[in-house]
């Protein structure tokens, strides 16, 4: 299954609801994940630019970006960014193919 970096930011309003109820939100997005086909790979906590840092495989694009729609939609986070991964082989399958690409930067 394709793999993807999933990083999100909480809302202060977001932060203040787990402060009042803490919990382990990521159990609940992994079963979020599990919920549309996909497998929680990693799950953490972050501090810095993203509050939650997450590896997961979803079944394709398509199911990538429908959860990542759904989790900004929902309001609790000010941001998500959803990256697809490649594994080693297929970066340097990618790196191989650029040799055909043909292209030629601006002279």
């Amino acid at each position: 299954m394709p793999a993807y970096l999933l990083q999100a930011s909480y809302t202060t309003e977001s932060w203040a609801a787990q402060v009042k109820k803490p919990g382990n939100r990521l159990a609940d997005v992994a079963k979020m994940i599990q919920g549309v086909g996909g497998k929680m790979v990693a799950g953490y906590y972050a501090f810095g630019a993203h509050d939650v840092v997450l590896i997961a495989e979803m079944p394709d694009n398509v199911t990538a970006a429908s959860f990542s729609i759904a989790a900004a939609a929902g309001g609790a986070l000010k941001s998500v960014q959803t990256t697809p991964l490649m594994s080693a082989a297929e970066g340097v399958k990618a790196i191989r193919a650029a040799r055909k690409a043909g292209y030629r930067p601006p002279a």
